[in-house]
């Protein structure tokens, strides 16, 4: 049969979000593939059962839990939007954290993460895996690869990346840093949900990709789910065997929302971002601010390696007041504006203000960031508004200082 893909040029990004998942343009038939639900599958044959048994970690109707067209069409569409082979949809971000975790890391195994981690993620390397007699060095996230190699133990089997970090949003180095992890055989995995396609992580020598889909992937705030996308065979088997183990299972009807949120997803993103630098060049400019920790804005702390390394941007970044202004008098801020919901679950339609000073654990380094912190996540209102409203909550926060 000919190639008919010869001499076509690649397809942008949006263009592959239309049409990821579906039959195909010219094919007869509704738009978006079904929602399929199911628990029990039956077999022709008992024959037919144990041959597919064999393939269960294929894509393969075998049992409820392995997944149904509606997980796999996600599946397919997570691993295309970040160059990757094989994905794995589980229930939440966390268990899109812990389930490759547990499937390359055992009693007696070390594990090094960044001391900016996703704080769920430092309390399960803290208790699950400590108990399970697997130990974690949080080293600084900032730090090359020379300053990393003397922290590689013989038993070190993990290399945890989250760039930006979670509410302080440190650059990492990544493809330096795994560079220096693959010559000690370790495993780099590493959070992009900040970086969603805005980082190819498999360019950059990352081995395992984790998403929380429940955040801009879903985009509207109404359901929760995770994603582990690998680009080697040997390490999407050790994935998924790892998540049939677990139970890792999401409801069919949360992956539909997720294809159809993901639809949307470049038109969301180009918006938020706009509205993110636009809100975040007006707040530098305030006296009020110490600086902003938004790595796409120009001057920013890492901003090179964000230039470098990304496409883009999300619309999640940090705020730090100048000294003489209280965590307490920024938590009054936040209680007095009016479009910004105070939540975490960042990536909605919706803007969200969140404290973060008191929230920021660190035990590699004592870090001083120059005064008291907020997180701000921008949706999709005008950011006109948002502007206004965040100089209102600023007069609040001037009144509260005195």
């Amino acid at each position: 049969m000919p190639d008919d893909t010869a001499g076509r040029r690649p397809q942008g990004f949006y263009t592959r979000l239309s049409h990821a998942g579906r039959a195909g343009g010219r094919t007869h038939g509704f738009v978006n593939p079904p929602l399929v639900r199911g628990s029990t599958v039956l077999y022709p044959s008992c024959a037919e059962r144990a041959a597919l048994g064999k393939r269960r970690l294929d894509q393969v109707l075998v049992y409820g839990t392995h997944g149904t067209p509606t997980h796999f069409a996600l599946e397919d569409m997570i691993a295309e939007i970040e160059g990757g082979t094989r994905c794995q949809i589980v229930s939440t971000g966390l268990a899109a954290i812990t389930t490759p975790l547990l499937a390359f890391l055992g009693a007696g195994d070390h594990c090094l993460m960044p001391d900016s981690v996703y704080g769920p993620t430092r309390n399960f390397a803290a208790g699950m895996l400590a108990r399970m007699g697997v130990e974690t060095t949080f080293y600084p996230p900032t730090i090359g690869p020379d300053a990393l190699a003397p922290l590689v133990r013989p038993n070190t089997s993990v290399l945890y990346l989250e760039s930006p970090g979670s509410h302080t949003f440190e650059m990492q180095d990544v493809p330096a840093l795994a560079a220096t992890a693959h010559t000690r055989g370790l495993k780099v995995l590493m959070d992009n949900t900040w970086g969603l396609h805005f980082f190819q992580p498999f360019r950059y020598g990352v081995d395992v990709s984790i998403q929380a889909l429940t955040k801009y992937a879903l985009g509207h705030s109404d359901a929760l789910l995770g994603s582990v996308t690998t680009a080697a065979e040997g390490d999407w088997e050790c994935v998924r065997t790892a998540g049939l183990q677990l139970g890792q299972y999401a409801s069919p009807d949360d992956c539909w929302l997720a294809i159809r949120g993901l639809r949307t997803l470049g038109v969301r993103l180009d918006r938020q971002m706009r509205s993110g630098l636009a809100v975040a060049r007006w707040l530098a400019a305030r006296p009020e601010v110490h600086s902003v920790l938004h790595p796409a804005l120009p001057g920013a702390p890492g901003h090179a390696l964000w230039k470098r390394d990304f496409s883009g941007a999300p619309s999640l970044f940090g705020v730090v007041f100048v000294p003489r202004f209280s965590a307490e008098a920024t938590r009054a801020m936040i209680d007095n504006l009016d479009l910004f919901g105070i939540g975490a679950s960042w990536g909605g339609f919706e803007s969200l203000a969140l404290p973060t000073t008191g929230f920021v654990t660190r035990t590699a380094e004592q870090k001083d960031f120059g005064g008291p912190m907020i997180r701000l996540h921008i949706g999709l209102e005008d950011p006109a508004d948002l502007i206004a409203d965040l100089e209102r909550g600023l007069a609040v926060l001037a009144a509260y200082a005195g």
